[in-house]
């Protein structure tokens, strides 16, 4: 166990440096940060104090060396577009993303699996057929489309939920959440069915496949043959073993949710981290486009090295397999 943890550890460590390398090199090749501050009307006695000032007269390598530095503490500089502690800016706007993508997850988990257990038990039945349509709508229809139908629908026709913003907050130290208000949890609702559309099928089509392959193996003959109830062969051994490659993706796919919000957060102007990388993106502003790379490779390899870690201890084959190196 211990030889595995330092296994996946060591893998994390080149993985995030490799990362922090291609962070490092949007510095180097986009757009030139002196300019960025200082203008084009800048002196070049004013340009080459201020680059010594940031370190950019120094080798390459120095330079990645002290960026690496920087960013294990969590510092990228300033925002060129607003001038403030780019770490400032991701604090503000880390809890607005994690919140969607937490909730989105939590719809994805207790409607999808409960859906594909049905999908793949009760195959045949209309309501079968009605989820696997509803599926590939879910699938084959862009995010973006998904909330625009939602606001259209629930926010201008009916006018039950806010179209855009986080709506109400409390600050529970550095952390804002809008979970603690109802107003929170009323503008919640359309970003946070939007982002989960994709996940929720994704996950149904999966445990509906793994069901199935489970179903069929000889091990539930056995316990057929056994004479055990079809609940304790559904839920006590074919759901059970269905769940193990359905937590790793699972997994992945909440790294997914924080990484890949940039789109809902747009439609829905929801204040998170994809927003502020848009706004980046549109401004150039390096620092911010950097420290989200780093910060979204950080929680995906964090989520597989906790999965990895979660399928270690449920899978017993590979323990088995780590004891006979």
């Amino acid at each position: 166990m211990l030889v595995f943890i330092l296994r996946r550890l060591i893998q994390a460590v080149v993985v995030m440096t490799a990362v922090a390398f291609i962070a490092f090199l949007l510095f180097q090749y986009v757009g030139d940060p002196v300019v960025f501050l200082l203008g084009q009307d800048a002196t070049p006695a004013q340009t080459a104090d201020l680059r010594a000032a940031l370190g950019l007269d120094k080798p390459f390598f120095v330079q990645f060396w002290h960026f690496l530095l920087n960013a294990a503490q969590g510092e990228f500089g300033l925002s060129l577009r607003q001038g403030a502690k780019v770490s400032r800016l991701i604090g503000e706007r880390l809890p607005a993303t994690v919140e969607l993508a937490f909730v989105a997850a939590v719809l994805a988990l207790v409607i999808g699996v409960p859906m594909g257990v049905y999908s793949a038990l009760r195959r045949g039945t209309f309501l079968s057929q009605a989820f696997m349509m509803v599926s590939l709508l879910g699938v084959s229809l862009p995010t973006f489309l998904i909330g625009i139908l939602l606001i259209l629908v629930f926010s201008v026709g009916l006018g039950w939920f806010p179209s855009f913003g986080r709506g109400e907050t409390v600050q529970v130290g550095w952390w804002s959440s809008g979970l603690l208000k109802a107003d929170g949890w009323h503008h919640i609702v359309l970003p946070a069915v939007t982002l989960a559309v994709f996940q929720l099928t994704l996950i149904m089509r999966l445990v509906r496949a793994e069901m199935l392959e489970v179903l069929r193996t000889d091990y539930i003959k056995f316990a057929r043959a056994r004479g055990l109830s079809n609940r304790v062969i559904h839920f006590g051994h074919a759901l059970k073993n269905t769940l193990v490659p359905v937590m790793t993706i699972t997994g992945l796919q909440l790294g997914g949710l924080i990484a890949f919000a940039i789109i809902t957060e747009t439609v829905f102007q929801w204040p998170g981290m994809g927003l502020l990388f848009i706004q980046a993106v549109t401004f150039a502003d390096i620092p911010v486009m950097a420290a989200y790379l780093c910060l979204i490779a950080l929680i995906f390899v964090v989520i597989n090295l906790v999965v990895d870690l979660l399928y270690f201890a449920v899978d017993p084959r590979l323990r088995v397999g780590q004891g006979g190196h």
